[in-house]
């Protein structure tokens, strides 16, 4: 059952001054044409182990699909109980070594960006040349409430190296399943990350396209840039949610700017919401238009965020994004990078036994065999040094 988000709708409008009509009737009817896609269900596959065909098509068609009931009660409160002992981890400002209390913040001997903080309901990455600018506009910053911090956490990187609970849903095998039946069962690693959204604070994330590096080819098709999960611990709604443009992974690169004049706002025609319940995971391809709004209702949105690629897409091919120098992804990079695949199988297994674990193919060929433990925890410091951007 999606949740009775009217109250926060009203809150959102309000927001909006002269366009609060307008903005109102947008959440409605995105979240009433969202609900009436044919893209969810629970995971299913078939007879050779493989996705359902019926969800393959509806992702392929619409370019995500939204898996029901994937996390249990049991695994949503055990993130949601480390998620608050996480906070209190956070440094005391932006680029800060301490946490409120004086002790040393997460992250603060890494040498990899971490934190990512915004001014409450702002947008920080639109309209700017971060992420090799792809948030080519600034979505409306509202003003926030008068006791809202002036700067707030909204995405936590490498977020596997700090939390246990996300390494268990990143080796949840169902999951990996669906990632072999897209990507090729040796299918490669993205990039891990948790997405804050606060009620009253959580930023925007300006219309974009993920992906900077295989626009161009000629062999381009609609998997080149991979896809996210979105594991949702709280659900996902119209006004906190993600935002994407069915079909608009297949098209190219679009020019965003030119949509937004056609549309006369930041409101885009044929934008959906992905309204989702707690423990329902999206699958969203990397090359769909896709953004948020400011969280100004009154629901909170977490999300555990986690990608895949072909191998193909990343073997050999020059990283995007954070190398500040080239940086060749060979298959010894690929390997090293994988082992958290192997560290978060494990570790699922030992917190949830009863379930049947993952194989994945590259370990199977290899005979590697990962054991996680407290220990291995340092091990991963920095590892999303890595990430295989493309």
């Amino acid at each position: 059952m999606k949740q009775d988000i009217s109250k926060s709708i009203e809150a959102c409008a309000a927001h909006y001054g002269e366009q609060a009509d307008a903005m109102r009737t947008y959440l409605i009817e995105g979240e009433k044409q969202a609900l009436s896609m044919t893209n969810r269900g629970p995971i299913r596959f078939d007879a050779e182990g493989n996705l359902a065909q019926d969800i393959q098509e509806a992702y392929s068609e619409y370019g995500f699909y939204v898996f029901e009931g994937v996390l249990g009660a049991d695994e949503l409160q055990d993130i949601d109980a480390e998620l608050q002992q996480l906070r209190s981890t956070f440094p005391s400002e932006p680029n800060g070594k301490l946490t409120k209390d004086g002790k040393p913040a997460l992250g603060a001997d890494c040498k990899s960006l971490n934190l990512i903080w915004s001014k409450p309901l702002g947008d920080p990455l639109g309209g700017t040349e971060l992420a090799s600018g792809r948030h080519q506009v600034k979505l409306f910053e509202p003003q926030a409430d008068k006791n809202a911090p002036e700067q707030a956490p909204f995405i936590l990187l490498g977020s596997l190296q700090f939390s246990e609970t996300c390494l268990h849903v990143y080796g949840h095998p169902q999951l990996l399943r669906v990632a072999a039946s897209i990507n090729g069962k040796d299918f490669a690693p993205f990039n891990e990350s948790l997405f804050i959204k606060d009620p009253g604070i959580g930023a925007a994330v300006s219309w974009h396209q993920d992906g900077d590096t295989h626009w161009d080819r000629e062999d381009f098709d609609e998997g080149m840039h991979g896809f996210n999960f979105m594991a949702q611990v709280y659900g996902s709604t119209a006004v906190n949610g993600v935002w994407v443009k069915p079909g608009s992974h297949r098209v190219g690169k679009i020019d965003i700017k030119k949509l937004v004049e056609e549309a006369g706002s930041e409101r885009i025609e044929g934008m959906v919401p992905l309204v989702c319940n707690p423990g329902d995971v999206i699958i969203c391809n990397r090359q769909l238009l896709h953004g948020s709004f400011p969280n100004c209702g009154y629901e909170p949105r977490v999300t555990v965020n986690f990608g895949f690629h072909r191998r193909s897409s990343v073997l050999d091919v020059r990283g995007a994004g954070m190398y500040s120098e080239p940086v060749i992804f060979d298959a010894a990079l690929i390997e090293e990078r994988s082992k958290v695949i192997g560290y978060a199988i494990d570790a699922r297994k030992q917190r949830f036994p009863h379930e049947e674990p993952y194989q994945y193919q590259p370990f199977v060929e290899s005979g590697k065999v990962f054991h996680w433990d407290e220990s291995v925890t340092a091990s991963l410091k920095d590892y999303n040094l890595y990430d295989l951007n493309i």
